[in-house]
């Protein structure tokens, strides 16, 4: 038995993405100066663009 088309994953990852993880938004204003180290928690961050 084969696998249909639209459940195999190659290309299927190189789209753009809409989302930021955590570490990579804290990097991202930390770069815009907008972040320091004293805030631990997950949430309240700012929202930031998704670099390309």
């Amino acid at each position: 038995m084969s696998i249909d088309r639209s459940l195999k994953t190659e290309g299927n990852l190189t789209t753009k993405r809409s989302v930021m993880k955590r570490h990579e938004r804290i990097e991202a204003l930390k770069d815009e100066k907008r972040h320091s180290g004293k805030d631990k928690g997950a949430l309240g961050l700012p929202k930031t663009k998704v670099r390309e």
